[in-house]
């Protein structure tokens, strides 16, 4: 019976250091056409990325548009009634290039508003809850993409290694974290 602090196997440890200036020029070109991919798809992913960051963004400033700022606190009561928020007017999109006039009617901060949590399923939540859902959608997403930035770099540097490593003197290249897709 093994246990689990046991040496790793080949296949679960690290990737070994490739020596760039003993590999052929079919496997360097190789390499450099896997790394230009890898970095073509990394940055497509960041691009998606950034896209989703920016539409929870756009969802935190539309839920802040639409709900009435909250009332600061009075030490006197009002003899008057606030009015009421007012309707805003927008256009309707019935198809890409169609439009109707109406109205928004914003929510009270109790109103429950409707929010897509993804993959078809929406949930009712007041409008401070979806705000708050939202702001954290776009922290979890920007950690996610520091965390890509740091790889997408790893590989520019690890393609340029592979482009210009063995053309100058010193000692033999390594690229160190060629597989780590």
């Amino acid at each position: 019976m093994s246990s689990p602090t046991q040496t790793q196997t080949p296949t679960q440890s690290q990737p070994q250091p490739v020596n760039l200036t003993s590999l052929p020029l079919p496997s360097l070109t190789a390499l450099k056409n896997q790394l230009n991919q890898e970095l073509t798809h990394l940055t497509t992913s960041f691009t998606r990325l950034r896209t989703a960051q920016t539409k929870f963004r756009d969802c935190v400033a539309s839920i802040q548009s639409l709900t009435p700022p909250e009332p600061e606190p009075q030490p006197q009561p009002q003899e008057k009634e606030a009015a009421p928020f007012p309707p805003k007017p927008i256009l309707v999109p019935l198809t890409a290039s169609l439009y109707v006039p109406g109205h928004l009617h914003p929510p009270s901060s109790a109103s429950p508003l409707l929010i897509d949590v993804g993959t078809g399923f929406y949930v009712e939540k007041t409008p401070a809850a979806a705000r708050a859902f939202y702001a954290a959608k776009v922290e979890e997403l920007g950690g996610k993409l520091r965390d890509l930035e740091g790889v997408v770099q790893g590989k520019q540097a690890n393609l340029t290694v592979v482009e210009d490593g063995g053309w100058f003197p010193g000692p033999p290249l390594k690229l160190s974290s060629f597989f780590f897709l």
